[in-house]
């Protein structure tokens, strides 16, 4: 499918390759398109185009970054009102429970943060949005990460496009490849957090175990 969507884009009249260059980072995560159709494909291809010089540069930007927000914000509101009775519905072909809770672990070990560092995997990308919502995370908070993140991955993606050249899909294998190293990598630091963050509580309760037994001892002594 992936090999049918680039030759697509690569034949299509320059103004409609940049809608879908648009339209597929938009459609992500607010309707879950990102689970069969990673928008990189479309970006890195329209920073190809640039390179050819089939459209102009600027506006493969334009158009990709304002997918990657818009498409974010849609998805964020759907969650917020749908939530986890709409993810329960998906199909669990692509919508795997065990990404649900990955995706609300990384939320909340990482806030606002875990918008920008979902935005860098194709599964984290489709869901992250939603489960904030989900999660009611503010909206001002969701919306800066979510700039600050379709920025730079739109930026990347269209460079490694017009950089490479030629070259540029087996550039953007790597990038992909890359993408889910770092989602593993995100993955395990969160369990480590929350493993550290376990015994270091535990490590308090009982420290307060013990404090509140010595008061009680010495509160015994003072009455006999």
């Amino acid at each position: 499918m992936l090999g049918w969507l680039v030759d697509l884009l690569l034949k299509l009249d320059p103004a409609v390759a940049l809608v879908l260059v648009f339209l597929l980072p938009a459609l992500e995560a607010s309707i879950f398109l990102g689970f069969v159709l990673p928008g990189e494909t479309a970006v890195v291809v329209g920073g190809f185009l640039a390179y050819e010089g089939k459209v102009p540069l600027w506006a493969v930007f334009a158009a990709a970054i304002l997918g990657a927000i818009l498409g974010d914000s849609v998805g964020y509101e759907v969650g917020k009102k749908w939530g986890d009775a709409l993810l329960d519905k998906a199909p669990k072909r692509f919508v795997k429970p065990v990404h649900i809770v990955q995706g609300k672990q990384l939320i909340n070990r990482l806030g606002g943060q875990a918008v920008f560092a979902g935005r860098w995997t194709a599964v984290l990308r489709a869901l992250v949005p939603s489960l904030c919502g989900t999660a009611k995370m503010p909206y001002r908070t969701f919306l800066l990460w979510n700039a600050i993140g379709g920025v730079t991955w739109a930026a990347a993606f269209i460079l490694i496009g017009y950089l490479a050249g030629t070259a540029w899909d087996r550039i953007e294998g790597y990038a992909n490849a890359a993408g889910y190293v770092l989602f593993g990598a995100l993955l395990v630091a969160a369990v480590g957090f929350a493993l550290w963050h376990r015994r270091r509580q535990a490590k308090k309760d009982a420290e307060t175990e013990v404090e509140m037994a010595a008061e009680v001892r010495s509160e015994e002594t003072q009455r006999s």
